[in-house]
């Protein structure tokens, strides 16, 4: 009897033992559950962010932070970075490009008319980008967790082809830009005949419709639904087209022409042009000496001087920032082809966008840099709406 009080006694502890361990991993269930659902709603498998709140995203990190590797670190702090780099941005770019526009516009920067249509369309191109990019993709995809907001909005294809559009504009102007100073600098006998306002308009024309017509290929690639994805297809694509050889080819042949053979063209370009300077400027130097002139300012070298530093700052920042973008939109395509190619970070991809968006904004840091005359029409358009409130404090 004692025997079975005993026994009865041990079985009631065992029950008991067994149910504090079935709590014990509940509890342990429960929080394994608990960063189960904060790690989906930050990172799914595929890589995509799902949970975009600010305060989710520091909580995920730091929670997170032994368990992951460095890869997925490097990520998340950009996208954390997101949340304040990109409205600040949108905020800077888009009075900057309206300012330079109207600035440039009066033509009273000491620049010839030439150089003033093709640093005015760069400008017009970035404040597109800056909208349909920026703004319309970038910020939403951002803060708007899930993007339930665009799924009423059927004109994701709509979309891809104005920014596309917009986006080869931006990057075929900086090209022509470029060649005009190439031909104003290195062939005297072109010069008048193409650095003209004239040739300039016909130019951006040609260049702006045939950006439009060469991105009319994503009203069809794409649907017309945008996708819960920051990667280079932010529509839907259907399965078909997305390993279509075809449709693949054609869409690295975009990414290689804009901007990687646009790359190479600046480059060769500005290397023509600094070898024609260098060439130049010890002949001058040898007529110089051979003269006995003392005077030892050059009025055409100081020009060609302020022209290639203005030429070299704008192709060399949009080199730049635009690499790492390029990089990672031919790799991500060229994987889709088949073709077995190193498998580049997620974080290369936001750093890229991160990048690319600031080109376009660099160009009005630029001028103020290398121009005093555009310093000084800045400071006038900074200070007008100041100036009633000053005079009413004189009076």
């Amino acid at each position: 009897m004692y025997w079975n009080l005993a026994m009865m006694d041990w079985n009631n502890a065992t029950l008991d033992l067994n149910r504090r361990t079935k709590d014990w991993n509940v509890t342990t269930t429960d929080w394994n559950g608990l960063t189960m659902v904060q790690n989906e709603r930050t990172v799914d498998g595929n890589g995509k962010t799902l949970g975009r709140g600010f305060i989710e995203m520091l909580n995920s990190l730091s929670a997170t932070f032994d368990r992951k590797p460095l890869k997925y670190h490097i990520r998340m702090v950009l996208r954390i970075m997101q949340f304040i780099y990109y409205p600040i941005l949108a905020i800077i770019a888009v009075p900057a490009n309206i300012v330079t526009i109207v600035i440039l516009s009066q033509e009273k920067c000491g620049l010839s008319r030439c150089v003033s249509h093709y640093l005015v369309a760069m400008a017009i191109a970035d404040l597109l980008v800056i909208i349909f990019d920026l703004i319309l993709r970038h910020i939403p995809f951002v803060y708007l967790e899930g993007h339930h907001f665009f799924e009423g909005i059927p004109v994701c294809n709509i979309h891809a082809v104005l920014l596309y559009a917009a986006t080869d504009c931006s990057v075929w102007f900086t090209v022509t830009f470029t060649f005009d100073r190439f031909v104003a600098i290195c062939c005297p006998n072109l010069r008048s005949k193409y650095c003209n306002v004239k040739t300039a308009a016909v130019v951006l024309a040609t260049v702006t419709g045939l950006s439009c017509l060469k991105n009319i290929f994503w009203y069809f690639l794409f649907t017309d639904q945008y996708h819960d994805s920051s990667r280079p297809w932010f529509c839907w694509v259907t399965r078909d087209v997305k390993f279509s050889p075809v449709w693949g080819a054609i869409e690295l042949c975009h990414y290689i022409l804009t901007p990687g053979i646009a790359f190479i063209l600046i480059l060769l370009l500005n290397v023509l042009t600094v070898r024609h300077i260098a060439v130049t400027s010890r002949s001058r130097r040898r007529l110089q000496n051979q003269s006995n002139k003392k005077s030892n300012k050059d009025p055409e070298m100081t020009s060609r001087k302020n022209s290639i530093i203005l030429l070299f700052l704008i192709s060399g920042n949009f080199i730049l920032l635009w690499s790492v973008s390029m990089v990672y939109s031919i790799n991500w395509r060229m994987m889709f082809l088949g073709y077995e190619s190193e498998d580049l970070p997620l974080f290369v991809m936001e750093l890229g966008y991160m990048l690319q968006m600031l080109s376009c904004c660099t160009n009005t840091v630029i001028y103020v840099i290398t121009h005093p005359k555009f310093r000084e029409h800045l400071k006038n358009i900074v200070h007008y709406p100041f100036t009633p409130i000053v005079k009413c404090i004189k009076h």
